[in-house]
């Protein structure tokens, strides 16, 4: 079974893309960040078409999330992560597929720091470890899967030095990362390649996919229940370099 992340960076515009992805790569379940879409934008028939399910939590301007799955019913459990009832963000959902908890998470930013923003951006890692720790419980397999928009350490980024007061290399939000960690929980790609950075986000700007001046910020977080069926990773960097691509590429992992 291949599990996949992409922040796709606007769903509609690289819906070709995307599908071409699908159709090459075939991953069963797939969880998607940065839709900017609204609810009703979301283009649900051609991915029917190409034989997936989909849940979405959608909203217009920078966020949105989505789960799909590849022949598989998929049973919505949650929108919105708990922990603040005015939060209108669509930045998490979770549900059941093939008897697994999958979480979808497209964590904010938080620059500029400081700020209210970076505050927002902690106060969410905070809702996000108390949830976690909910899941944990639960005697079955969880994945949380998405874009955390963190580097928790030096070789997830190929200039640390650059990012001293970036909200994505904050100690705060490292440790906050960590936090979770902590938990129980196993980073899939960095238990497979501990010693390889395994970029997944290029700038657009100053010719950075070229140049291999990356960053990591797309994770999969593994319960117990499923860390031991761990096989492989990758970063289909490929689909970076397509002209008209997001900024970030698919990773994906495999479990047996």
């Amino acid at each position: 079974m291949i599990i996949a992340t992409y922040n796709i960076n606007s769903i509609n515009r690289r819906l070709p893309l995307l599908l071409q992805w699908l159709e090459q790569r075939k991953p069963d379940i797939v969880c998607l960040q940065e839709l900017k879409v609204n609810q009703s934008s979301f283009p649900e028939e051609p991915l029917k078409a190409a034989g997936y399910n989909a849940i979405w939590k959608g909203q217009q301007t920078w966020n949105g999330v989505a789960i799909l799955a590849r022949n598989r019913e998929i049973q919505e459990l949650r929108t919105t992560l708990p922990g603040e009832e005015d939060d209108s963000q669509s930045r998490y959902i979770e549900a059941i597929i093939d008897q697994m908890i999958i979480g979808c998470i497209y964590l904010p930013n938080g620059n500029p720091y400081p700020g209210p923003k970076f505050d927002y951006k902690l106060r969410w890692f905070e809702r996000l470890r108390k949830h976690a720790c909910f899941l944990y419980e639960y005697d079955v397999p969880v994945i949380l899967a998405g874009d955390f928009n963190v580097m928790p350490t030096e070789l997830d980024v190929y200039k640390p030095q650059k990012y001293i007061n970036n909200a994505l290399y904050r100690p705060e939000s490292r440790e906050a990362f960590e936090e979770i960690l902590k938990q129980g929980w196993t980073d899939a790609v960095r238990k497979l390649h501990p010693s390889t950075p395994e970029y997944s986000f290029w700038d657009y700007m100053r010719n950075a996919f070229a140049r291999d001046a990356g960053l990591r910020l797309d994770f999969f977080l593994l319960s117990p229940h499923i860390a031991q069926r761990l096989k492989k990773s990758g970063v289909d960097r490929e689909i970076r370099a397509a002209e008209g691509s997001s900024d970030h590429a698919p990773v994906w992992i495999e479990i047996k």
